[in-house]
């Protein structure tokens, strides 16, 4: 109940009237049946705007840190998330993040909306990175089609970091499903699971016109910064 409150009384209509979304391609998520919307990830605030231009309800999944935080400002950001039906997900390997994924295919298998980031975090500088295959897994145990989804402009609104987004109009792009019946069977083939994910965030990139990056974000976070050079002797 707390979602539609948010996203149709308390907080909704006055994120539209404030960032004025504009939104292309909305046509292309189903008013019925499953469907995953993978999305590029480049700022918090993607996960409020882009299921509020979506009529259905857009079950996310978020790091576990986001339900353990301390404090008031803690205590107010596990109530949005629970509030809104997202899924923590523990991000320190594939066989932990197993149970989010095991419980957004339940609810592929309702019938409703799976949304997911696939870089499995925010980039750190705006170009969209190499995709890890818990989509892939989605589509190929759900049978769901893939909806893709770029957010174009939100790092610019709130960059990482920034707790208050700039006034600024939203910008978002649906892209066309992707069908991947055809590898029907196939779950658990690394290699086929890689080739769809490769193809989402290819589809990722041609909608948003940002520098794809085969690497993963998290590595980038956690590279460490380079040593300065010593100074040269006079």
């Amino acid at each position: 109940m707390l979602y539609w409150l948010l996203k149709y009384i308390l907080l909704g209509p006055w994120l539209r009237l404030i960032w004025r979304p504009r939104v292309e391609g909305r046509e292309h998520v189903p008013d019925v049946g499953p469907a995953i919307i993978a999305s590029n990830h480049l700022s918090f605030s993607d996960s409020i705007f882009m299921p509020l231009m979506v009529k259905r309800k857009v079950t996310f999944v978020a790091k576990a840190e986001y339900f353990t935080g301390k404090g008031i400002k803690g205590w107010l950001v596990k109530m949005f998330f629970v509030g809104t039906g997202t899924i923590p997900v523990d991000r320190s390997g594939g066989r932990a993040a197993q149970a989010a994924l095991d419980t957004q295919l339940r609810v592929l298998r309702e019938g409703k909306l799976a949304g997911i980031y696939p870089e499995g975090t925010r980039s750190p500088d705006g170009r969209l990175y190499r995709g890890k295959t818990g989509v892939a897994r989605l589509a190929l145990e759900s049978g769901a089609p893939v909806i893709p989804v770029v957010m174009l402009n939100a790092d610019e609104i709130q960059p990482p970091g920034k707790i208050i987004p700039k006034i600024k109009r939203v910008h978002i792009r649906f892209g066309a499903p992707l069908d991947f019946s055809r590898y029907a069977g196939m779950a658990g083939d690394r290699f086929v699971e890689r080739a769809i994910t490769d193809e989402i965030m290819y589809e990722l990139m041609e909608l948003s016109g940002r520098e794809y990056v085969d690497i993963y974000a998290q590595k980038v976070k956690t590279k460490p910064a380079p040593e300065p050079s010593a100074p040269i002797a006079a």
